[in-house]
């Protein structure tokens, strides 16, 4: 993982490799194919865990009860609202196509769909151990910078 300072000790995670820490971020994601009606709620929520990347994929109806993935089938994690799956991310820098059954129409469809992830626009969320893992480094370098600083003034 590649982390670059922002301003205001804020700092941008860029996926290197698809290695993040473990926690849970949000990033920027759309959605393409179909009729154009559908779409997902951006940012979306990712969970890293180990090497594993899940997305929570939000869809903007009710009438989807199957998400298939890579050949892998996914339900809904929710019994009210807007559908809901948590599904596999391999890697945020390639657009996943995907497919999402519908019951909107007087049978079932399934839909061929294309999810497109901003690996720029990755951000932590607050209950992620990173923005306290980052303050913890930098409260320990500028505390060793001033015992540092602090002995050398004493012996010159």
């Amino acid at each position: 993982m590649l982390i670059i300072p922002d301003s205001g000790f804020l700092f941008r995670i860029f996926p290197k490799g698809n290695t993040m820490n473990d926690g849970t971020y949000t990033v920027e994601v759309s959605l393409s194919g179909g009729s154009g009606r559908a779409s997902v709620k951006s940012p979306a929520e990712l969970t890293v865990s180990g090497e594993a990347m899940t997305a929570r994929i939000e869809w903007s109806s009710s009438n989807y009860d199957l998400m298939i993935v890579d050949g892998e089938r996914y339900l809904p994690v929710n019994a009210d609202g807007d559908s809901v799956f948590l599904i596999p991310v391999a890697d945020l820098t390639l657009p996943l196509d995907v497919q999402a059954e519908t019951v909107a129409m007087s049978e079932p469809h399934l839909i061929d769909y294309t999810l497109s992830f901003d690996a720029a626009s990755v951000r932590p969320t607050a209950s992620s151990p990173l923005p306290w893992i980052t303050g913890a480094v930098l409260l320990v370098c500028a505390v060793s910078a001033v015992l540092f600083l602090g002995r050398k003034r004493r012996k010159g």
